[in-house]
This record gives C-alpha cells, sequence and structure tokens, in this order.
C-alpha cells in the first residue's frame, strides 16, 4: 500500500443503526443524518452514499463547506440543512441549491431576506430560539422583532424549521437545564403558533435526545453519533438498557475500522530505552514492532504507553512515546510475526476488538474528539 494506513467503512452496520432509530421515532419523523466533523471521521463523501442507500434523505451539516460537499455526493437530492458557520457571500448560492439553514441572529435573517430578493427564491430557514445553551438563538426578548420581520418578508422566506439545541442532554448531571430547555422551546413554539405562524418542521432532538427525552422527538430528529454505532455516552446506554430486547442489548453497530501494518521488527535488550527520551525502559529482552501511524494521524501522543492494537489476534500494548508518524508496540509473546502483518488501532481481529471507547477510557477524549480528530487524508473505503 502507498499509505500508512486505512480505513474502512461499513455500509451494512450503517443500514442496521437506521433500522434501530426509526424503531426509536414515530413513523413520520424524519431522520437527519448529522455529517459535521467529516461525517464524525467517517468521510462526507462515503456516508452520504450509504446513507441514502439506507433509506435518509436529510443530513446536517455544521457549515457551508460541509453543505456542499453533501450536495455534490448526494445522489437522491436530499434535503440539507447548516446548523452554524455560513458567510454572507454564501448565501445566494446556498438559496439557489435549495439548502436550509440556521438563523439565530439580525444580521444573517436581515442578509438573508437580501439575498432571496436578489435571486428571486425563497430562502429556507430554520429560526433557532435561545432555550439555556447561550451559544446562538433569538432570545425571548426579541420574539415581537422576530416575528415582524418574518411577517413583512413571508414572500421570501420559507419557515423551514423552529429548532433549538440542548446543553448535555448526554448526561444526567444537566437533567434539570435540559428539562428548563425543553419547556422553553415550547413556549417560544407555543407563542408562534398563537401568533399564527407555523413551521414545516418542529425539532429539538439530538441522539442523547432521542434517547434520553423522548418527548422532544417532533417532526425531526437530528442523529449523529448513533447513526456510527456509538451511545452518546455511557449513561444514555444504561438509560435504555432496560428497554432494550434481550436477544440485542448493544443494536448500534460500529461501522469504522482503522488498519495499518507493520513497518520493521527491532530486537530490544533488558535495560535499554525504547524511543524518545526515558518513558520506557524494557523490563526483559523484548521484540517491538514499528507501526506507521503517529499522533500526526490522529493516534494521541496520550496513548504513550498505554495504547493497545491487535496484531495477529492479540492485544499487544504501545511501548515509548507516540510520535509523530509511528508507535513501537511490544510482540515479545507473539509467533510468526513479520513485516507487513496487519496491525488494526480500531475494530476487530479474530476474536478480539479495539474500541474507539478503549481509546476514550485511556486518554480521558470522548468518541466525538477521537474520531473527528482521524485526518481527512488517511484513505476511506466502503465495505459490506
Amino acid at each position: 500500500m502507498n499509505h500508512t494506513s486505512y480505513i474502512e467503512i461499513s455500509k451494512s452496520a450503517y443500514k442496521k443503526n437506521i433500522q434501530f432509530l426509526r424503531q426509536e421515532v414515530d413513523e413520520q419523523t424524519t431522520i437527519s443524518a448529522v455529517v459535521k466533523g467529516n461525517a464524525y471521521g467517517h468521510g462526507i463523501e462515503h456516508i452520504v452514499p450509504i446513507a441514502e442507500a439506507a433509506g435518509v434523505r436529510h443530513f446536517s451539516t455544521f457549515s457551508a463547506d460541509e453543505a456542499l460537499r453533501v450536495f455534490e455526493a448526494s445522489s437522491k437530492k436530499s434535503e440539507i440543512m447548516i446548523m452554524g458557520m455560513l458567510e454572507n457571500s454564501d448565501l445566494e448560492e446556498l438559496i439557489r441549491k435549495g439548502i436550509s439553514f440556521f438563523v439565530f441572529e439580525f444580521d444573517r435573517l436581515e442578509k438573508t431576506i437580501q439575498a432571496a430578493k436578489s435571486t428571486g427564491i425563497k430562502a429556507k430557514i430554520h429560526i433557532e430560539v435561545e432555550t439555556g445553551f447561550h451559544r446562538t438563538g433569538f432570545e425571548w426578548a426579541e420574539r415581537e422583532k422576530l416575528l415582524e420581520i418574518l411577517r413583512e418578508n413571508e414572500s421570501h422566506l420559507y419557515l423551514a424549521g423552529l429548532c433549538t439545541h440542548y446543553a448535555g442532554a448526554e448526561s444526567v448531571s444537566n437533567y434539570v437545564r435540559v428539562r428548563e430547555q425543553i419547556k422553553k422551546y415550547h413556549q417560544f413554539k407555543d407563542w408562534f403558533t398563537e401568533k399564527g405562524m407555523s413551521f414545516e418542521r418542529y425539532h429539538t432532538a439530538c441522539s442523547a435526545a432521542t434517547f434520553s427525552y423522548p418527548e422532544t422527538i417532533m417532526d425531526m430528529v437530528r442523529i449523529g453519533i448513533a447513526s456510527y454505532g456509538f451511545w452518546p455516552t455511557m449513561e444514555t446506554y444504561m438509560y435504555k438498557f432496560k428497554s432494550l430486547p434481550e436477544n440485542n442489548k448493544n443494536p448500534l453497530k460500529r461501522l469504522i475500522s482503522w488498519k495499518s501494518s507493520i513497518m520493521s521488527l527491532k530486537k530490544v535488550k533488558m535495560g535499554d530505552f525504547i524511543g524518545y527520551g526515558s518513558s520506557y525502559m524494557a523490563p526483559r529482552d523484548m521484540t517491538i514492532a514499528l507501526v506507521p501511524i503517529g499522533y500526526s494521524h490522529g493516534y494521541s501522543r496520550l496513548l504513550s504507553n498505554q495504547g493497545k492494537v491487535l496484531i495477529a489476534g492479540k492485544i499487544v500494548s504501545v511501548v515509548g512515546t507516540v510520535t509523530m508518524n509511528s508507535i513501537a508496540v511490544d510482540i515479545t509473546d507473539l509467533k510468526n510475526v513479520k513485516k507487513g502483518d496487519e496491525v488494526v488501532l480500531i475494530g476487530k481481529q479474530k476474536k478480539n476488538e479495539i474500541t474507539v471507547a478503549s481509546f476514550g477510557e485511556s486518554t480521558q477524549q470522548v468518541n466525538y474528539e477521537l474520531l473527528t480528530r482521524l485526518p481527512m487524508d488517511i484513505p476511506r473505503k466502503v465495505v459490506k
């Protein structure tokens, strides 16, 4: 291979996840596949066709550049929604392409109206309201002004959604805060309804809220981490555990496998230091394998002397400091290992498995961070 590692994406695992998620939501509820962060490290251009094959017809991105990548990757004319960043200069192109986007401040709203007038096409917008996350969203005190502008410009705006985002639905420590947010969102929703203004979709739920606060499942749910086979947190999984069928207590299937190969083998004498500095002294005569993966590839330096990989179906340890481009692993107790043998960084090999969560336990990072830090230039390929 002419690269140091590659990532495999399982099409069948994604399909199973979507099937499970459809059982969790109402039949009429749209599942929007969140593909921000390069589809959580899986690759937008790979996930969009897989998702569409599984019946998904709505995608959520953070930014305009991601939305345009989805637009190019889609073969089903799926709906695309931007939840965060776009430049005002992007608006006309987005409107022409039918891409919807969150509006959470008056500047974006005013520039959107100007762009809609310029193109002669209604802009598809989702009004985001502030319910307690305190990042983006129109404040309760701004509702009268907002309503007035929306009414005055209804010929230029298509009200695609009324939305908000929860501040930590994945953790019970945020229970009171999330409950207050749900209440505040319904205050906005009811107020707009009383004023005679309706939206195509009402949506607030992410993966965690879908599982832990089922009352937040409305016209659409924005599913990110769960569609890739990961529970948002262990708390979320434990909350759902009892309601899961006995024969399928872990219905979410991970899509991703990350693999490399042995670059070289080396004998090390007892008492010698391995790699940079003096973080690891060989406690015996050892054989190490060098694997061409390091922190520049998303394999955290915090995994120095802690990480695990699979070789010949056995779990072996990283020894010494993770460097920019390589790690050393202890293969002293393995037999018949040779240069070029497969190394599994994430995934299964024979009867054993290295999970993304096992990285998190070692480094105090969460699945989200570890996945999205996988560089885009690592080759990705779809497998069954």
